[in-house]
């Protein structure tokens, strides 16, 4: 192996066996025969894998490890720069700690940390009994977050390789409802904006338009799928007077986008809502400072927070158990940039 630190993936993959039957027989869990364990363990050794904080523990000398009264919040600089979003979602989560007799302990993870594979210190010395990563962080920072053994969740993220429990929206059925409300208000061009490769969040919100479509049975126009926007008014301007013609509504995956659409449309002479509509997401400052204000699917933030805290600490006494996806509902705001289409 040439790769600078060896993984539980790496030897799952040597091994040709799933990454959690290492991890159950790394961190001394059950699930794994005692034949099986051996072999990882051998393996392990012969790779250069690094037992985090030096412990191996095997099923004839497992440790209940104390507790430690902390819990780890971590996030890039970027996600926690995102105030109107995850600061709800932060603040709750450092209540319902809190209520719990916990100390909540901060790390941002700065792009040097990602690129070095440097975890916080209080979480390489195995100082917090969880962990919570909000929002993206790289599949290889957060699987090596994972292989510390420390029970961890996820929030509004997920990955198909990373094996941990995960808060999200439920993006696909909001963005179905979505374009089944316009439908039933006589709307059948409608438009998509938003970026693929910025968050799986957004593709599954494409996911959920298209399924729309498909039931309602309205053709999908590919000029009106705008799936690399940027939140920047130049880009916006530039892709909206390329159309030969606009749809009579847009969907935006997010309030910044929907913000910049509106102005957008507004500088081209359109006036929204009677000339095109616009639904976005999120509820956050945006959607209410736009003119008109904008409709959008509404996120309980807060609940993200409650139930995040509330899966941790369940998990922190299930550790065994398969992990799970929990998918909060929206809420269609209605406000001012939408109704019927002329004609």
């Amino acid at each position: 192996m040439t790769k600078s630190k060896i993984t539980m993936q790496d030897i799952a993959d040597h091994l040709q066996i799933s990454k959690n039957s290492v991890s159950q027989a790394l961190t001394g869990k059950g699930g794994v025969s005692e034949e099986t364990r051996k072999l990882i363990m051998q393996t392990a050794d012969a790779l250069g894998y690094v037992y985090n904080g030096n412990r191996k523990r095997s099923s004839d000398q497992e440790e209940k490890e104390e507790s430690t009264g902390n819990i780890a919040l971590v996030a890039t600089d970027f996600a926690f720069s995102l105030r109107s979003f995850f600061g709800e979602i932060y603040l709750t989560i450092e209540n319902e700690v809190q209520k719990r007799g916990k100390k909540l302990l901060i790390q941002s993870i700065s792009k040097q940390m990602l690129t070095d594979q440097i975890l916080p210190p209080f979480i390489e010395g195995r100082e917090v009994d969880g962990i919570l990563i909000l929002s993206h962080l790289s599949t290889e920072y957060m699987n090596t977050l994972i292989d510390t053994g420390i029970p961890t969740v996820l929030i509004d993220h997920h990955h198909p390789d990373v094996e941990a429990d995960a808060i999200l929206t439920n993006n696909r059925f909001s963005a179905y409802r979505v374009v089944k409300y316009l439908y039933e208000l006589g709307h059948t061009r409608i438009g998509y904006v938003g970026n693929l490769s910025f968050s799986p969040s957004y593709y599954e919100r494409l996911e959920g338009f298209r399924l729309a479509h498909y039931e309602l049975g309205i053709e999908l126009n590919p000029k009106w799928m705008i799936s690399d926007a940027l939140e920047d008014q130049e880009f916006i301007e530039k892709r909206l007077q390329e159309l030969d013609e606009q749809p009579t509504a847009w969907f935006c995956v997010n309030d910044g986008l929907g913000f910049i659409v509106n102005s957008t449309l507004y500088k081209m002479g359109y006036q929204i809502p009677s000339d095109i509509s616009i639904v976005s997401f999120d509820n956050g400052q945006l959607s209410r400072l736009a003119t008109p204000k904008t409709t959008t699917m509404g996120v309980d933030l807060g609940l993200f927070g409650k139930t995040a805290i509330q899966q941790l600490f369940w998990r922190m006494e299930h550790t065994d158990t398969p992990h799970m996806e929990l998918l909060l509902p929206t809420t269609l705001i209605e406000r001012d940039s939408v109704a019927a289409p002329r004609g």
